[in-house]
């Protein structure tokens, strides 16, 4: 087989169920896809990516129901961060007992709703779609919250700063959503989850500038050990993906050292950052369970105690 048939061919997999969990756990942020790319059966057509090249969720929902009941993972919170996944999100929440919803304006999306059109640092053009023309960014904001009021949704979220994905013309437009999202978290008195890539400083200083909401969660945590302090200092949650299990991430692992139990979270950020052992496969939202036992073994703790503080941790924040 040609090195390029191989790769195509590994990464139609998922990674595989995990043992099931001693204490179910949730996994606090996901992204499930209202069209999802391939069925383990294997009678789905499989296709990974969609039409601009992004990842998608890469099971059926039942399959995915089926895989978190067998792992252990009793509930995953569903992040819809632009506007077409807002309603779908909304509505799988609401009609799905192990599936809580997350809404937002992710901050890449707020650049392109202001009408913010530039090659990004990373040198990619931005992908614009037709509601980004659509709608305005305060109008796209004021759907998240029209949404957000119900029950179902837990948290507004992601929302935050990325520089990497979005050029100096862009971050007036990041740091106004930002802001109107963290009146919008307090104003619901719902959690906040925060995008933070490659902006650690400026979505530090808005927070205390304007007043993090009670509970603020550092969705996928990227920092190093001083900002795990800093987060500690002020009571701000920080919630671990599959990053977490990466050999050379060194600093990141001093991060989660330095962070107290009651303000650690796991996450999957599925399909996207697959925990080792599979690493570059698509992510779904049981791979949470190799990043639990991660961090279990790390911190030199029994499994089933910190599945047990990972829980409280989540009961704390979202109620569920």
């Amino acid at each position: 087989m040609s090195s390029s048939k191989a790769k195509k061919e590994r990464r139609r997999l998922v990674l595989d169920i995990p043992d099931r969990l001693p204490v179910p756990i949730v996994d606090n942020h996901t992204h499930i896809s209202p069209d999802p790319a391939v069925g383990l059966d294997g009678d789905a057509p499989v296709q990974n990516t969609d039409d601009a090249g992004n990842l998608r969720m890469p099971v059926l929902l039942a399959t995915l129901r089926d895989g978190m009941a067998k792992a252990g993972v009793r509930a995953a919170i569903s992040s819809g961060c632009e506007v077409p996944m807002l309603e779908f999100t909304h509505d799988l929440a609401r009609d799905v007992p192990e599936i809580w919803a997350a809404l937002a304006i992710h901050p890449n999306d707020a650049a392109l709703h202001a009408g913010v059109r530039e090659v990004a640092p990373d040198g990619l053009e931005p992908h614009v779609d037709p509601w980004h023309d659509e709608l305005s960014l305060d109008d796209a904001v004021a759907k998240v919250a029209q949404l957000s009021a119900d029950p179902c949704v837990v948290a507004i979220g992601e929302t935050g700063l990325d520089y990497f994905r979005t050029g100096d013309n862009g971050k007036q437009a990041q740091q106004d959503a930002f802001r109107a999202h963290i009146a919008l978290a307090k104003e619901l008195g719902k959690p906040l989850q925060i995008h933070d890539r490659d902006a650690h400083a400026d979505v530090i200083d808005i927070l205390l500038a304007d007043g993090a909401p009670e509970r603020t969660v550092f969705h996928c945590f990227s920092g190093g050990r001083e900002m795990a302090q800093l987060c500690a200092e002020h009571g701000w949650y920080a919630s671990f993906a599959g990053p977490l299990t990466y050999g050379p991430n060194v600093e990141l692992q001093e991060a989660f050292d330095a962070m107290p139990d009651n303000l650690i979270l796991v996450e999957t950020d599925a399909p996207y950052l697959t925990p080792v052992p599979f690493r570059g496969h698509p992510n779904v939202a049981w791979g949470v369970g190799y990043t639990v036992r991660f961090m279990a073994q790390r911190r030199g703790t029994r499994l089933e105690d910190w599945c047990s503080i990972i829980d409280n941790n989540t009961r704390n924040v979202y109620g569920i």
